[in-house]
């Protein structure tokens, strides 16, 4: 893979270092707008990125690079990753996905028109822990209910509440925590169980109408799925999905999933009694550690991996969950 990286904001940055770990791919180039030049010229120095461009066109253009990374607020998704699929490049693009779901499923169209690969970076997807809960699911029972919390006070919220609206606050970005911390929590219940029957969202809402926290519910036909999370306040995060015969949990954000524990009933062995008076099923207990090296390594790892093996199926069984995701937030923003 021939990568260029558009932005230069600090999923950027994270990116750079995710990146630092897979020298097969190959960084031809770095776009910024005019004035985030400076900015642009820092990073090319720093990761010896060869080219730097502040015409967008002229990259699709001229660049080497075959696959565009776009790490910009929400807004500008749309627009720059059509531009870049109809200059033939393939897009990792940054969650969430886009404001909209037509301009999802516009996009989603395009790239399997051209042949081109087209893929959200959602950490949720790529790493050993969700490989262990698809793998481990079904040995909890039949699941009765979902809870998932991310909750993470905001290093722009000082000045959120001191009445400054900068892009993570500012609602004509695509921000809200619906769409930057919840949509973790989301892809979870959207990759396990898909589409719910019902959605239904409850924002606390700022000064400027921004969702600053909020709940969302999601109805499954015989359980729900509870997702919450926060930018105004802080709370141990976690996922946590239980069944009649056991349960799974994360305890950490989701985003970086740094553990799992599955717990399940041991069937044919009688209830103990524990120290409240409650009669308690033997279980077995599984833990797994989540070691990455970054929380984007794994997702960059599998990108690239897809394009050079031209698996569409695997595209498209991705863009498939994003779509599902897509319609899950459209409808909790309605």
């Amino acid at each position: 893979m021939k990568l260029a990286i558009i932005g230069t904001g600090k999923i950027v940055h994270e990116a750079f270092y995710a990146l630092s770990f897979l020298p097969s791919i190959e960084i031809t180039a770095i776009y910024a707008r005019p004035h985030s030049r400076e900015k642009a010229e820092a990073l090319a120095r720093e990761h010896a990125v060869p080219e730097v461009y502040t015409d967008y066109a002229e990259l699709l253009e001229s660049s080497e690079a075959d696959t565009v990374y776009i790490g910009l607020v929400t807004s500008a998704h749309y627009d720059y990753a059509k531009r870049a699929l109809l200059a033939g490049k393939n897009v990792i693009l940054e969650k969430p996905f886009t404001e909209t779901l037509g301009e999802a499923r516009e996009l989603i169209q395009l790239a399997k028109e051209n042949g081109l690969f087209l893929f959200e970076a959602i950490t949720v997807l790529h790493s050993i822990v969700y490989e262990k809960m698809l793998e481990s699911i079904a040995s909890i029972g039949r699941v009765r209910m979902a809870l998932l919390n991310y909750s993470q006070y905001s290093s722009r919220y000082d000045a959120y509440r001191e009445g400054k609206v900068l892009p993570a606050f500012d609602p004509a970005c695509g921000a809200s925590s619906l769409s930057d911390l919840n949509v973790y929590n989301i892809h979870y219940a959207a990759a396990l169980f898909g589409m719910p029957d019902e959605v239904h969202y409850f924002p606390n809402r700022g000064f400027n109408g921004m969702d600053v926290s909020g709940v969302l519910v999601l109805r499954y036909p015989d359980f729900n799925a509870v997702c919450t999370a926060a930018k105004d306040s802080d709370s141990p995060s976690f996922v946590c999905i239980q069944g009649e015969d056991g349960c799974m949990r994360i305890d950490g954000k989701p985003n970086v999933a740094p553990n799992l524990d599955i717990t399940r009933v041991q069937k044919g062995k009688p209830p103990v009694p524990d120290a409240a008076g409650a009669m308690q099923r033997p279980v077995t207990e599984e833990h797994i550690e989540n070691h990455p090296d970054h929380r984007m390594v794994q997702e960059f790892r599998d990108f690239a991996t897809i394009i050079e093996q031209s698996d569409y199926e695997a595209r498209d069984a991705l863009l498939d969950e994003t779509e599902t995701v897509m319609k899950i937030l459209e409808r909790a923003k309605a």
